[in-house]
């Protein structure tokens, strides 16, 4: 069943109405979504809820939300978390720099000096950031935040008060509401537990490494140029690898980099030179390719 097939069909206006219309649609964008993630984002979606998804790097947490905006056929709007992100950065600030501008201009001109002040802090003058922007949208979007936990606890505090309700007060403009609230997916890596209050708002979905039939499909869908044999190899060495002692265990997008990288070389498996020399496709760390070195032959055998 396509795509088209599914829009405006169900009384939701989504373009799916099952947990199995669901995997379906998002299998023909190649994302394979396992039930329990399909039932996530099902559910998110109709009750109006954000989606919390914790996992691993590289496990598809980012992608989904990428995914999720072809599938919807919106926007996707990205808000990259980072330590010291503060509110202005996130949601709106004044371009204080044409503000200047355009008050030397109204200088010499005969203005009211209260129509001034309106005209200098009016709509033309304010830099919407990606909250603002998924607010002001006039068809509901997709907002991804991605890797809440690199923000701190006050960031968090204040991203919970905007998505409580979808409303920004700008002290100048006033209330601003969502007319179309936003479809909104979080991601984070767990480098710190998030407060329980942002997890009572969520839907929540943690996210394993694929078994290994299911990462194969996941790399021969998602690099077609990978022969079966060679996607094999390549998911059962990345499964070795990640039962390491590893500062940084390679996800599914590394083993889809390394296998796309050994199939331009023409290698038909992991056990060749080219997978040796390729190794900095799945290994991201110096410390970790030392401890993985040493028993490269052991872990690429077949």
């Amino acid at each position: 069943m396509s795509i088209e097939q599914h829009q405006g069909g169900g009384p939701s206006g989504l373009p799916f109405d099952t947990v199995d219309e669901v995997q379906e649609v998002l299998r023909g964008r190649n994302y394979l979504a396992g039930r329990g993630l399909a039932t996530a984002i099902l559910l998110s979606l109709k009750m109006g809820r954000p989606l919390l998804l914790e996992g691993e790097a590289g496990v598809g947490k980012t992608e989904i939300a990428k995914t999720l905006a072809g599938v919807l056929d919106t926007e996707l709007i990205r808000l990259q978390c980072y330590e010291g992100i503060d509110a202005s950065q996130a949601l709106y600030e004044w371009d204080y720099g044409r503000q200047l501008l355009f008050a030397r201009a109204l200088q010499d001109g005969d203005v009211d000096a209260a129509d001034r002040v309106r005209q200098l802090y009016g709509p033309d003058f304010l830099l919407a950031r990606p909250l603002l922007q998924a607010i002001r949208a006039e068809k509901r979007v997709v907002l991804l935040i991605d890797e809440i936990d690199r923000a701190d606890d006050e960031f968090e505090a204040f991203l919970l008060e905007v998505l409580s309700d979808f409303t920004v007060t700008v002290p100048e403009l006033g209330t601003i509401r969502a007319v179309s609230p936003p479809a909104v997916i979080l991601t984070s890596n767990r480098t710190r537990e998030l407060h329980d209050a942002l997890k009572r708002r969520c839907m929540y979905q943690w996210i394993e490494f694929p078994e290994l039939e299911r990462e194969a499909e996941i790399v021969r869908l998602r690099a077609p140029n990978v022969s079966e044999p060679l996607a094999r190899s390549v998911v059962t060495a990345i499964a070795r690898l990640r039962e390491l002692d590893l500062i940084k265990r390679p996800g599914s997008a590394e083993a889809i980099d390394w296998a796309n990288a050994l199939a331009l070389l023409g290698a038909e498996a992991v056990t060749s030179e080219e997978g040796r020399l390729t190794l900095g496709w799945a290994i991201k760390n110096q410390d970790d390719m030392r401890l993985v070195e040493p028993r490269l032959h052991e872990l690429l055998s077949e």
